[in-house]
């Protein structure tokens, strides 16, 4: 009967097999992998989506609505990258306002050229006020309509400058040319700023009088050709380097 009591003490003792908290042990190992392949796996995903976000917004440009100044055609617009608020959406733009001019009779009295600013309108005077005014004529409210319809669409800072020939003028309203340019500046802004409810903050007017002539001062023509207003729709690169050379 002892005999047996030892054998199966012994038999218990050479038992084989892992003991119980090696189980444990191993679970709890598990576990943890487990959790750091899920950490691992979501901050995988995470990261797609940030760069799918990321390059979305890396593709949207300043110029996302219509800039259109011309009637609706009813045709479906494309996107294209002359779209984007990049130097060759303001050149597009310059071929639409000629266009624009070319189909209403304008392109004598107002012109459009690109240049380092931006798209730069030249309107005459005659276009806009009567010698030596600067009330605006009701012949300009139409011109003057569509681009302020154009000016809306486009998050561009304007800039409108008055120009003068070197005539000297002495009334009670305008004392020199130096009022009268800033006066037909802020008259074209009133309007585009009233009837279009453009952002006022937007606009700089600034009035040069005759100290900036396009034509030397010596005919009827080219005095002509001096008096006239300025309507430049700034590129945002220029905007930033001027900022740069004035704090410099």
């Amino acid at each position: 009967m002892r005999r047996n009591n030892r054998r199966s003490k012994r038999d218990r003792n050479n038992k084989k097999g892992a003991p119980l908290w090696m189980v444990t042990y191993s679970d709890l190992v598990t576990l943890v992998l487990v959790f750091f392949i899920l950490l691992f796996s979501m901050s995988q995903v995470d990261m797609t989506k940030f760069k799918a976000v990321s390059d979305s917004f890396n593709k949207v440009g300043i110029f996302q609505s219509s800039s259109s100044i011309l009637p609706d055609d009813g045709r479906e617009s494309v996107p294209d990258e002359t779209e984007t608020g990049t130097p060759h959406s303001l050149d597009s733009l310059v071929q639409e306002v000629e266009s624009y001019l070319e189909s209403n009779g304008l392109e004598n009295v107002i012109t459009a050229n690109r240049n380092e600013r931006g798209v730069v309108l030249i309107l005459q005077e005659q276009v806009l006020f009567e010698t030596g005014q600067a009330d605006l004529i009701e012949d300009s409210f139409g011109f003057l309509e569509s681009l302020g319809v154009m000016l809306k669409e486009m998050p561009n800072l304007i800039r409108v400058e008055g120009h003068t020939d070197n005539r000297p003028i002495e009334t009670y309203r305008y004392p020199s040319n130096w009022e009268l340019s800033s006066a037909r500046a802020s008259s074209v802004i009133r309007y585009l700023v009233e009837n279009n409810e453009i952002e006022p903050s937007r606009f700089t007017a600034i009035g040069y009088g005759e100290t900036r002539p396009i034509a030397a001062n010596n005919s009827s023509e080219n005095w002509e050709k001096n008096r006239r207003v300025e309507v430049i729709i700034l590129d945002p690169e220029y905007k930033h380097n001027e900022a740069m050379e004035s704090s410099n």
